[in-house]
C-alpha cells in the first residue's frame, strides 16, 4: 500500500465504518496512482511527431540541427517543337536542374532509374536531340574524378535496349546495382529519383533517357537544402540497394533502419518565403514499405477524398485494372474515389490522359464510363481531355512525343509521383511520390508555392491545343485510342 494511506490508517480509531471507508478511499487512491504511472510511461514511449525544419537522425546516431529550407521549384521537359502561347509559363527545365545537381554535389549522388539510354545509339537511332543526353552521361562520368561517390540502381526486368551506360558508368567507378523486382515482386524498378549530397532530391517521370530531354513531356520537382527529406529518400535507395544483392529476400518486417519519422500522419513542416509547407514521401508497392512509410495508394486516395472544391490529374495511362499480370484483374480503388468525390461531395474532377502512338485503346472505353457521369442538373463535373504530343518529322523515334506526367493537383495537396494509375504500379512496381500540402498569401501563391506553380502547368497544358476531349477526339494520326 502507498504510505500516504499508512498514515491514514493510523490516524483513524478502531471504528469499524471508519475503517471500511479508509479501504475503499486507498484502493481508489492506489488505482489512480497506477494509472498515471501507466499514462506516463505511454506519453514518454510514443514516437515524437517530426518538429517543424526536423531532420532524421544519421545511420550512427547524431542528428543535425534544423537549419532546412527545403525550396521546391517544378520541373519540365518540353519535347522540341512543342510551342505554347506567348505568355505560357513553365517549370525549370529537366536538362538545367540535372546539370545543377552533378555540378553543386560535392560527397554522394545516388540514381534510381528504371533503364538507362542516354545517347541514341542505345535505341539505334542518329538524332541531334540526343546532345543534352550525352552530355548528362560524360559529367556523370566525370564525378568519380572529383571524388564524388555515384550509386545507381536500376530494374530487372528492364527496357530491352544497347545502352551501355551503365557500363561506361562502371569503367568510371559509378557502383551499379540491378535489383532484380520481377524475382522479389513479379514487378519492376520504375522509380525515378536522385540524392544529392543527402541535402537535394529530384522526383519524377523522366528515366534517364535522352529521350527525356528534348522528345517526352515529363514533370517532376527539386528539392533543395532539405536534408530530412533525402534522408527519408535514401532509406527508400538503400532497400533497392540492399535487395540488389545476389539471392536477396524481402525481410518481413523491415528492419527499423527503414522506418520513417515522416508519413502522412506526421509531415515533415518547413516554411521557406512565406509559404507553409507539410511534405512526405510515398512508396510502393507493399512489399517494400515498412509499416511507417505511407503508401502510394494511401495517399492518392486519401488526397481524393480530402479535396473539397477541385481535383486536376495528369497521367500517362490510366486503368482501373491490373495491366501486366495474367489474367488481369479489375481494381477499382482510384476509380471509384474519384466518382465518390464528384458524387457525394460535387468535386470539380478534370483528368489530362496521353495519348500517342504506343498508348493502349483499352483505356478509351475506361475514360468514356467516367465521363459519362458528367451531370450539371446532378451537380456532377467530370471532364476528360487527351493530351497528344504532335510526332512531326520526330517519327523515326520509338516510344517517344507522350505526355508521361503523372501528378494530381487538389485545393488541399499536390501529388507528384513515378507511376501511371493502374493497379500494377500499386501492388508490384517499385515507384515513390512526394505530397506537398501548402498555405501562402495569394499573390505568392503561383509563383513560390509548388501547388500554385502545378496548377498553372495543369490550366496551360488543359486549354492548350494539344488537348483534346475525348468526345471531339475523332480521328487523329498522333494517338492510337482514336484508330
Amino acid at each position: 500500500m502507498p504510505s500516504s494511506y499508512s498514515r491514514l490508517h493510523d490516524s483513524y480509531d478502531s471504528d469499524k465504518w471508519r475503517w471500511t471507508s479508509c479501504v475503499k478511499w486507498a484502493v481508489v487512491l492506489g488505482c489512480l496512482t497506477v494509472l498515471g504511472v501507466l499514462l506516463a510511461l505511454a506519453v514518454l514511449n510514443r514516437p515524437p511527431a517530426p518538429k517543424e525544419h526536423e531532420t532524421l537522425p544519421e545511420e550512427d546516431g547524431g542528428s543535425d540541427s534544423f537549419t532546412d529550407q527545403c525550396s521546391m521549384v517544378l520541373v519540365e521537359s518540353i519535347p522540341q517543337q512543342v510551342k505554347y502561347k506567348a505568355n505560357a509559363t513553365f517549370g525549370i527545365p529537366l536538362e538545367n536542374v540535372w546539370k545543377d545537381l552533378i555540378s553543386i554535389a560535392k560527397d554522394k549522388v545516388e540514381v534510381a532509374s528504371f533503364y538507362w539510354t542516354l545517347t541514341g545509339e542505345d535505341i539505334g537511332v542518329k538524332s541531334p536531340s540526343d546532345i543534352p543526353g550525352r552530355d548528362i552521361l560524360k559529367d556523370l562520368e566525370e564525378l568519380p574524378s572529383r571524388n564524388v561517390s555515384v550509386r545507381v540502381v536500376t530494374s530487372v526486368p528492364t527496357v530491352p535496349t544497347n545502352s551501355t551506360d551503365l557500363e561506361i558508368l562502371k569503367q568510371k567507378g559509378v557502383q551499379v546495382r540491378k535489383v532484380n523486382f520481377g524475382r522479389l515482386t513479379r514487378g519492376v524498378l520504375h522509380s525515378k529519383f536522385w540524392i544529392v549530397d543527402r541535402k537535394h532530391v529530384f522526383i519524377g517521370s523522366a528515366n534517364m533517357d535522352w529521350r527525356a530531354l528534348t522528345q517526352v513531356k515529363e514533370l517532376g520537382v527539386v528539392v533543395y537544402n532539405c536534408s530530412s527529406l533525402a534522408k527519408d529518400l535514401h532509406k527508400i535507395f538503400q532497400s533497392y540497394w540492399d535487395m540488389g544483392q545476389s539471392h536477396s529476400s524481402l525481410p518481413q518486417p523491415w528492419p527499423s533502419k527503414y522506418d520513417t519519422a515522416i508519413n502522412k500522419q506526421h509531415p515533415l513542416l518547413v516554411k521557406t518565403e512565406n509559404v507553409s509547407s507539410r511534405l512526405y514521401l510515398t512508396g510502393s508497392p507493399p512489399s517494400f514499405c515498412p509499416l511507417s512509410r505511407t503508401q502510394d495508394l494511401e495517399a492518392i486516395t486519401s488526397i481524393l477524398s480530402e479535396a473539397q472544391h477541385y481535383v486536376d490529374v495528369a497521367v500517362m495511362e490510366y486503368f482501373p485494372t491490373t495491366r501486366f499480370e495474367k489474367p488481369q484483374r479489375y481494381w477499382p480503388f482510384i476509380d471509384e474515389a474519384i466518382r465518390i468525390a464528384a458524387f457525394e461531395r460535387k468535386v470539380k474532377i478534370r483528368m489530362l490522359i496521353s495519348c500517342g502512338r504506343d498508348s493502349d485503346p483499352n483505356m478509351l472505353p475506361f475514360l468514356k464510363s467516367l465521363a459519362s457521369i458528367d451531370n450539371p442538373h446532378q451537380d456532377m463535373d467530370i471532364q476528360i481531355k487527351l493530351y497528344i504530343v504532335p510526332v512531326g518529322n520526330q517519327s523515326d523515334i520509338p516510344y517517344t512525343r507522350v505526355n508521361h506526367n503523372k501528378y494530381m493537383v487538389t485545393d488541399k495537396a499536390a501529388y507528384i509521383g513515378t507511376s501511371n494509375w493502374s493497379g500494377d504500379y500499386f501492388l508490384t512496381t517499385a515507384g515513390v511520390g512526394l505530397v506537398v500540402s501548402q498555405h501562402a498569401p495569394h499573390p505568392i501563391w503561383k509563383t513560390k508555392a509548388l501547388q500554385g506553380q502545378l496548377r498553372a502547368a495543369f490550366d496551360r497544358d488543359w486549354y492548350s491545343e494539344f488537348a483534346v476531349d475525348i468526345a471531339d477526339l475523332g480521328h487523329h494520326p498522333d494517338c492510337a485510342l482514336s484508330r
